[in-house]
C-alpha cells in the first residue's frame, strides 16, 4: 500500500510533550511534518521538544490547554490553526490515569476521566472535522478495552467511550476525515513505576516482552499515512488484547 506523505503537513499532538505523545511528535517530525505540541502542565518539556525538533530542521509550535476547562478545549483547534497556519491531522494522545476500584470510584472521578479522556478528544475531533474539513484523526486508547482494568475503573470506562466514539466518528466524518485509533499495551511504566515494572509484567504478554514508545508512534504514522483505512483500532501490545477477555474475573 502506498502511504500518503506527511512531509509539509502539520499535526496537532495532544499531550505531545511527554511519554507516547513525545515519541509521536518526534516520529512525525522525522517524516517531515510540522508538529503543534499541546501540553497542560509540562511547559518546560514542550519547549525543550520544540527546540529539539527545530534543531534538526523541523517545524514545531507549543500550545497550552487544560482539558478540564471547556473553553480551553473549544479554542484549541482554532488556536492551533492560527499558530501553525493550518492543520492536516490530529493525534488525541493526552489522558489522565488515576487509580480507583469499583468500591471507591465516585461520580466525580468518572466525570473527570470522561471529560479529559473521552469528551476532549471527541470535541477536538469534531472541531477538526468542522473547521479543517479534511484530514486524519488518530485516537490513543488502551489494550484493556478488550477486557477490564479493575484498578483504574473511571479511566477504562472513558477509554471504552472513546473507542465507541472513534467508530461513530469514522462513519459520521467520512469521506473527508478518517478516524482511527491505536491501543497500546505494555509500553511504558505507569507514573510512579520504573523499568522493573515492565520486566515483572512481560510474562502477561504473548510475545513475552514489552514494547517501546516508538512502536506506538510507528502505528500512528501508519494510520495517518493510510488513506484507505478508517474506523480501525491497531493494537500495539504484543498480543495482550487476545488475552484480555479471558482475564476478565476480578483479581483480588
Amino acid at each position: 500500500m502506498n502511504g500518503e506523505s506527511l512531509s509539509g503537513k502539520t499535526t496537532l499532538v495532544t499531550g505531545g510533550a511527554v511519554r507516547l505523545g513525545r515519541a509521536t511528535a518526534r516520529a512525525l517530525s522525522a517524516e517531515g511534518a510540522g508538529v503543534v505540541i499541546h501540553y497542560s502542565r509540562s511547559e518546560a518539556a514542550a519547549l525543550e521538544l520544540a527546540d529539539e525538533l527545530a534543531s534538526t530542521g523541523g517545524k514545531a509550535w507549543t500550545l497550552r490547554a487544560d482539558f478540564e476547562t471547556a473553553d480551553d478545549v473549544a479554542s484549541l483547534i482554532p488556536r492551533a490553526q492560527e499558530l501553525a497556519g493550518g492543520l492536516d491531522a490530529l493525534v488525541n494522545n493526552a489522558s489522565i490515569f488515576p487509580a480507583g476500584r469499583l468500591a471507591e470510584v465516585s461520580w466525580g472521578d468518572l466525570a473527570r476521566n470522561m471529560q479529559v479522556n473521552a469528551w476532549a478528544p471527541f470535541s477536538l475531533s469534531r472541531s477538526f472535522a468542522e473547521q479543517v474539513g479534511g484530514g486524519s484523526v488518530v485516537n490513543f486508547l488502551d489494550t484493556r478495552i478488550r477486557g477490564y482494568d479493575w484498578n483504574h475503573v473511571a479511566y477504562i470506562v472513558s477509554k471504552h467511550a472513546l473507542e465507541l466514539l472513534t467508530r461513530m466518528m469514522a462513519l459520521e466524518f467520512a469521506p473527508e476525515v478518517r478516524v482511527n485509533a491505536v491501543a497500546p499495551g505494555l509500553i511504558l511504566p505507569p507514573p510512579g513505576k520504573d523499568e522493573s515494572y515492565l520486566q515483572e509484567m512481560k510474562h502477561t504478554v504473548p510475545l513475552n516482552r514489552h514494547g517501546e514508545a516508538e512502536d506506538v508512534a510507528a502505528a500512528a504514522i501508519f494510520l495517518l499515512q493510510s488513506t484507505y483505512v478508517t474506523g480501525q483500532i491497531v493494537y500495539v501490545d504484543g498480543g495482550r488484547h487476545l488475552l484480555e477477555q479471558a482475564n476478565g474475573p476480578n483479581p483480588r
